[in-house]
């Protein structure tokens, strides 16, 4: 900015070329000409602030000159180099993808030999200034530099005079020290040659103790190796053979798994037959509530009658044949109702028969299903416990070499190592706890699943064969296997029916003259119930079940009986 002598402002923009001296295009901006530039390119700024954002713009622009797709660009447009009076513009303009756009566009004119003899004549008298500035600067650094270097030469003088004697000093002192400690360490190398004769002796024979002692733990680990190793095959082959149960039990869930969906369907089938005869059902039993009512009617009339009878038997004998035909009539109900009892008991028994195939389908799903989850979680077990035996057979191989290579260690490094192998002792004793436990589950699963099949046999057969015993609770035994029902202790009667399984139609899956040893059942752990638990899968019993278990049980007193799927509960057979 320049201000005239009337106070006028102006603001001068001159471009120039460091490498072209000759190179020089001026402006000078008032704020008349200001105005008019404003209104021309539609400027928001004022004249005052004008300057500063001009300069914050050719700041933006030399920060975006370093990248390769700048927003910010200066253009300056001058005509051909023959035509040197023609006016330059100068361009501010920002691009992007859209359009460039010209924030500020500025017209230039080229400076005339006046313009340019000026501008060269400032320029040199500013680099004479400069040259000055470094003159006086370059003198004042060398006379200080030099007192700097004299000052320092003398302190090396003194310094290094200081060093002989230093070192004269030093080269006394370690002659006489040396003088000193030769005497010394000769008799302290007599010394220690006399400490050194005395410590071989003792070591040599601790040495003989060790390696006697070490011989003996090597034998005694070199055949606890070979029993890990004799164990470890036959863990490998208990695995190959589990491995190959696994296999066999999927193919056996697939078929199990096609079987079931046919039994769905089938199931589906008598719901809808089952339902059908529910509402057959109902109708009959409101049938049979009537015909109950009128026989209550009769047998309260037959009572009075009866009374009657007794009471004027001497009076008349026209009573008496009144009272034949009533007995008469009486014997024509009662036959009447024994045919009605007897339809009912026939469709109650095909209701049962209908709930029962129901329940057994059920049952066999849970079951699977139950048995499907033990063998997976029983199988992944296995799996780990395996994995930690091979670790622990691979642990102990390294510490039988480090042992080895450690022979001439201290006697602490060998009760460190007894320690150790304690752990795995009891590891080891663990592991074949474990494998014994894991045994008796697979032998288990593998009872199951012969029952299982036992089972289904049975139940494909079992609409043409009659079942073992003449209850209804032996239907209920093929289901959940061996189930026993025992009276109590205290109960004088004589005991219900006792459900065994019926003999197998097919062969088993064992040989019986294979020499195969039936293993140990399932530990209780595994199989523990909650008492509380209601039993999934069985419906209540209907008014149809009732009337079948009258008429199956004995008519004696009905003790408690011990319910075997919930073992600390009794419950109590209905009266007939």
């Amino acid at each position: 900015m320049s201000s005239s002598p009337i106070h006028k402002k102006e603001l001068t923009v001159r471009i120039t070329d460091d490498a072209d001296p000759l190179f020089l295009y001026s402006v000078a901006i008032g704020e008349e000409d200001f105005q008019s530039l404003k209104s021309q390119q539609g400027l928001l700024v004022d004249f005052s602030a004008f300057p500063q954002k001009f300069i914050d713009l050719l700041e933006q622009c030399i920060l975006e000159q370093g990248k390769q797709v700048p927003r910010f660009l200066i253009q300056l447009v001058t005509s051909s180099p023959a035509l040197d009076c023609m006016p330059a513009y100068l361009n501010v303009v920002e691009t992007n993808p859209f359009k460039h756009l010209t924030h500020l566009s500025l017209k230039l004119l080229a400076g005339s030999d006046s313009d340019i003899k000026k501008y060269l004549a400032i320029c040199i008298k500013n680099l004479k200034m400069e040259n000055i500035m470094l003159e006086d600067k370059l003198h004042r650094s060398d006379e200080g530099l030099s007192k700097r270097l004299t000052v320092t030469q003398q302190a090396l003088a003194e310094k290094s005079k200081e060093l002989d004697k230093l070192q004269n000093e030093w080269t006394s002192q370690t002659t006489s020290l040396t003088n000193k400690y030769s005497q010394e360490i000769t008799a302290e190398k007599e010394k220690v040659l006399r400490v050194q004769a005395q410590y071989q002796l003792q070591h040599e024979q601790q040495k003989k103790e060790m390696e006697a002692t070490f011989n003996r733990k090597e034998r005694h680990l070199e055949t606890r190796v070979s029993e890990f190793e004799t164990v470890n095959k036959d863990l490998t082959e208990k695995k190959y053979k589990s491995e190959s149960s696994v296999r066999e039990l999927k193919s056996k869930f697939a078929g199990l798994e096609e079987e079931y969906q046919r039994e769905k369907q089938e199931v589906l089938s008598l719901q809808r037959e089952n339902s059908t005869l529910d509402t057959e059902c109902h109708e009959k039993e409101k049938l049979l509530n009537q015909l109950r009512t009128r026989i209550a009617v009769l047998e309260q009339e037959v009572k009075d009658k009866e009374q009657v009878v007794i009471r004027s038997t001497d009076v008349c004998e026209s009573a008496q044949e009144h009272k034949k035909k009533l007995e008469e009539s009486l014997e024509m109900k009662q036959l009447q109702i024994g045919k009605f009892e007897t339809t009912v008991k026939s469709i109650s028994e095909e209701l049962l028969k209908g709930n029962e195939i129901i329940k057994k389908l059920q049952g066999e799903m849970k079951k699977l299903m139950e048995k499907m989850k033990l063998k997976n979680a029983v199988t992944l077990q296995q799996e780990k416990i395996l994995g930690e035996k091979e670790q622990t057979v691979l642990k102990e191989r390294l510490e039988l070499n480090n042992v080895k290579q450690a022979l001439q260690q201290k006697e602490e490094e060998v009760l460190k190592l007894q320690e150790q192998l304690d752990i795995t002792d009891q590891k080891l004793e663990e592991s074949k706890q474990l494998l014994k436990t894991n045994e008796n589950v697979i032998s288990w699963l593998n009872k199951q699943l012969n029952e299982n099949k036992i089972a289904s046999m049975h139940g494909a057969s079992g609409h043409s064969d009659m079942p073992c015993a003449g209850s209804a609770t032996n239907s209920a035994a093929l289901q959940y296997g061996l189930v026993r029902i025992n009276l109590s202790a205290n109960s004088t009667s004589t005991p219900l029916h006792e459900t065994r399984p019926c003999p197998p139609a097919s062969t088993p899956l064992v040989p019986p003259n294979s020499g195969h040893v039936e293993p140990p059942g399932l530990d209780m752990k595994y199989l523990k119930k909650d008492v509380n638990l209601p039993l999934r899968g069985l419906k209540p019993l209907s008014v149809a079940s009732t009337v079948l278990s009258r008429t199956m049980l004995p008519k004696q007193g009905n003790p408690p009986v011990i319910s075997a799927y919930f073992p600390g509960q009794h419950t109590r057979l209905p009266a007939s």
